[in-house]
């Protein structure tokens, strides 16, 4: 199975998480890494090829940081221009359908704030929702998102250990459900 991942960060230099994250999954077989604020900074997404990109594989993921409450501007943008209808909805907006959908998601506040009672008041699965119904609309299967939360207090050997568990499950997510 061959397995796109998306990165949008804008300040990937000075990640922490994204960065690790991105270069250990560039050491996978059958896993292409796409650094979208590296390829369009300027914003103009070319459309068929990301298109094309998405035809090429079977699993797609979306790598950010949390940005109140959503993605960073540039996979919204992303979003926009390469989910267009004909192409993954619509009466002919099938190419996208049997594929399999995830979200690898940082967050700055602790997984505790992201739940009903929480800071946040709402959970991760609820807040992503969009995201969910994007993968509906368009014929993909979601699959459980992966998160990292708590970035102000993690510490190196955590960060190791969620790389590490992030590769293995970005490869084969069956074994992680």
């Amino acid at each position: 199975m061959k397995t796109l991942v998306i990165v949008a960060h804008p300040n990937l230099d000075q990640s922490r998480v994204n960065k690790a994250w991105m270069n250990r999954l560039q050491q996978e077989e059958n896993v292409t890494v796409h650094n979208l604020y590296a390829q369009y900074p300027t914003f103009e997404i070319d459309a068929e090829k990301e298109q094309q990109l998405l035809l090429e594989h079977d699993r797609i993921v979306l790598q950010f940081p949390f940005y109140w409450y959503s993605t960073p501007a540039l996979l919204k943008q992303w979003q926009d221009v390469v989910l267009a209808y004909g192409f993954a909805y619509g009466s002919e907006g099938n190419k996208l359908h049997g594929k399999e959908f995830m979200l690898a998601i940082s967050s700055g506040g602790p997984a505790e704030a992201y739940q009903a009672g929480g800071y946040n008041r709402y959970s991760m699965s609820e807040l992503t929702r969009p995201l969910q119904a994007t993968a509906n609309l368009s014929g993909m299967h979601f699959l459980p998102s992966f998160l990292l939360q708590g970035m102000m207090k993690l510490t190196e050997e955590r960060l190791q250990e969620s790389t590490e568990a992030f590769a293995a499950y970005v490869t084969n997510p069956t074994l992680h459900n």
